[in-house]
């Protein structure tokens, strides 16, 4: 049985109970943490996938290279349906063409899935617990952060030299797809000004 720890717990315990267990990987600050705390554990424990959007950031791009580089490992990047502005007219539906369609494609044949979920992230995430039966995609989702707060993720970043997205650095707190993400604390700027939170990602 492996040692559970403060920080490793949640996805060292995923370790134990499930046997196919996969990280849907953002390249945002949380991401690059949850893939180190993996790293503790053992990387080859986990089958590592970001969803390519067809409309992401290049900076997004260059972290996807060196999170790679950083952790030596290949993230394979998932492609859905990529329908043309459809941002437009309809942001749900393009967030579930490019997003989460494919993501319940992949998810399909696996017992656990993990995030970079933190419940200060938003109100809709208050109730984020480590390890929670998701019925949405029926298998398990785990989220090692979601007690950590902004400060935490931070420090872990500095403390291990962590690679982040260069963004963050530019004010967009929450990073996602080109046309939807303005910089902003928190989950404002994404789809600013149209009352939209989630991508559907994580929606019950």
């Amino acid at each position: 049985m492996r040692r559970l720890t403060a920080t490793t717990g949640a996805l060292a315990e995923a370790v134990e109970r499930f046997d196919r267990i996969a990280i849907a990987c953002s390249f945002q600050k949380e991401a690059t943490v949850v893939l180190d705390l993996a790293s503790e554990i053992g990387l080859e424990h986990f089958d590592v996938f970001t969803l390519d959007t067809g409309v992401l950031f290049d900076e997004t791009i260059t972290a996807w290279r060196k999170t790679e580089e950083h952790f030596g490992i290949t993230i394979e990047g998932v492609r859905g349906h990529w329908p043309e502005h459809l941002w437009e007219t309809d942001p749900d539906a393009c967030c579930n063409a490019r997003k989460v369609v494919p993501l319940r494609e992949r998810l399909d044949g696996y017992d656990a899935w993990v995030t970079g979920l933190r419940r200060e992230q938003s109100p809709t995430r208050a109730d984020t617990t480590e390890i929670s039966w998701d019925a949405k995609h029926e298998l398990f989702k785990v989220a090692p952060l979601a007690a950590w707060t902004e400060k935490d993720v931070w420090r872990r970043i500095a403390d291990r030299g962590l690679p982040y997205h260069e963004l963050h650095d530019r004010g967009y707190s929450s990073i996602g797809c080109v046309p939807c993400t303005q910089p902003g604390e928190g989950r404002e700027g994404r789809w600013a000004g149209t009352g939209k939170l989630e991508c559907g990602l994580h929606a019950a």
